[in-house]
């Protein structure tokens, strides 16, 4: 990722922001302002991905729960795709869970999105399960997928 970029914390201001990103990657799938809204007003971690003019480039949450964490999303901007900040964004997240001591984590990815299947499988992420008809109003099924992170070495683990 190029050092122009940076994360922040996903602010209520960003949400203006997000939604032309939600229109054209997801279309009729896409979250609404209230949605996010609800990301944010019920605590769940979220990060931006802001380039040097702080124009936003992508950004990512995750709900964690006390023995799991949920990636809600990650979107990248088309134009800022291949740059590596939907890698800098899940790595984010994956520390965030980490930090946490949450050592699964799972996420829900359209089974005709390849190239997120790719990305998360090389951070471990191994299907587990299939969602069908998941995502609507398109009835593309969503893939489960699941990452357990090595226990830690300072005795957290159960």
């Amino acid at each position: 990722m190029s050092g122009s970029v940076r994360l922040a914390r996903f602010r209520w201001w960003h949400i203006d922001e997000v939604l032309p990103i939600e229109v054209d990657l997801f279309g009729a799938e896409q979250w609404s302002a209230s949605m996010f809204w609800n990301e944010l007003a019920n605590g769940h971690w979220y990060r931006v991905a802001l380039d040097a003019d702080g124009a936003l480039l992508g950004y990512a949450g995750l709900a964690v729960q006390p023995d799991e964490a949920w990636v809600q999303n990650i979107a990248v901007r088309r134009d800022a795709q291949r740059r590596g900040v939907g890698r800098a964004l899940l790595e984010e997240l994956l520390g965030e869970a980490a930090r946490r001591g949450v050592r699964t984590v799972l996420l829900e990815v359209a089974a005709d999105n390849a190239p997120a299947q790719r990305l998360y499988a090389t951070y471990g992420f191994e299907p587990i399960g299939v969602r069908r008809g998941y995502y609507q109003p398109s009835n593309t099924d969503a893939l489960v997928m699941r990452r357990v992170a090595p226990p830690t070495a300072y005795g957290t683990d159960d």
